[in-house]
């Protein structure tokens, strides 16, 4: 089995990367990098993702300027997206677009990131409304049926001292109360997950419309397949916006929110701007930190027009939508 793995042409190609990184000067370090990546992109392939990443993170802490990391960053987006944790996917096309803001690629498969998102979350607010109703239907029991005895649950002896006979019209109470509380919780876990749910689908929309108009914008320069692609990418994201709840109103209020820097100065700036050397700590600088950093940034007016309190958010979509 081994030496068949070993004779695959990705297994025999990331041997080759590393018979030719061992002969390297120190000194190369061009050519160092563009043999690492190769070698991570093998390993990929070979399903040993942990050993990819570490060469992407070693090269991300390497990079010095704008288009080392860019290239980082693709290459980890490469590898989270053979990965179940949609959530590195979205953090990594984050960072990309913090980089490069006007790049509508990216903004698209932003898009479709949250929209894959949002079962895996709807998965986990499940799971943690399981685990809460069954901590809740533990202390509910216990409450319900108290006793001195540690091996007696639930269990009652033919007969007991008098003092020890309990309303049963206390029980049925204390048993509705408790029914109460955990349907409310229930409730307010089933509330959770249609906020989690409308909340991504928010940032799937506006990202999708930010595409549209970085699209829209540029396509006046393109012909040819250039064109074709990009008229064609606009259809998609118009069928696909049929699939939101949102009324007229509101995906305009979400378009001018996405369009405030999409001017045309800037996006020629965009495509004509110059690598950016710096040192390491500088470029860690040009990227955000964290996925609430770049929300914050792109998705919390939209946020706050519909919803001056968080907690109220899904309300306030359902009321516009």
């Amino acid at each position: 089995m081994e030496s068949q793995e070993q004779s695959t042409p990705k297994c025999r190609a990331l041997q080759e990367y590393s018979r030719i990184s061992e002969k390297l000067p120190s000194t190369n370090f061009a050519m160092k990098r563009d043999v690492q990546e190769g070698q991570a992109r093998c390993l990929v392939h070979l399903g040993r993702h942990m050993e990819a990443l570490e060469i992407a993170t070693n090269l991300e802490n390497k990079a010095t300027n704008t288009d080392h990391l860019t290239t980082v960053l693709y290459l980890q987006l490469a590898i989270w997206a053979s990965l179940p944790d949609s959530e590195k996917k979205v953090l990594c096309l984050q960072k990309l677009i913090s980089l490069h803001p006007f790049d509508p690629w990216n903004w698209g498969k932003l898009a479709e990131a949250y929209l894959n998102l949002g079962p895996a979350l709807s998965t986990l607010c499940a799971s943690s409304q399981k685990q809460n109703r069954v901590t809740s239907s533990d202390k509910t029991i216990k409450s319900s049926f108290p006793h001195s005895g540690k091996d007696c649950l639930l269990c009652f002896p033919e007969t007991l001292p008098e003092s020890s006979v309990f309303s049963v019209e206390a029980s049925s109470s204390n048993n509705q109360k408790n029914e109460k509380a955990l349907k409310n919780v229930q409730n307010c876990a089933a509330d959770k997950r249609e906020a989690v749910s409308l909340e991504t689908q928010m940032k799937a929309c506006a990202s999708f419309i930010r595409t549209r108009l970085l699209l829209q914008l540029t396509q006046s320069q393109q012909t040819s397949f250039a064109l074709e692609r990009n008229l064609r990418t606009q259809q998609e994201i118009e069928d696909k916006m049929k699939g939101f709840s949102f009324k007229e109103d509101t995906l305009l209020l979400i378009a001018e929110v996405m369009g405030e820097d999409i001017v045309p100065e800037k996006i020629k700036d965009e495509v004509h701007t110059e690598v950016k050397c710096v040192g390491s700590a500088a470029l860690t600088a040009l990227v955000i930190a964290s996925s609430k950093e770049f929300e914050d940034k792109w998705f919390r007016k939209i946020k706050d027009h519909f919803c001056p309190f968080e907690n109220q958010f899904h309300t306030e979509i359902q009321i516009l939508a």
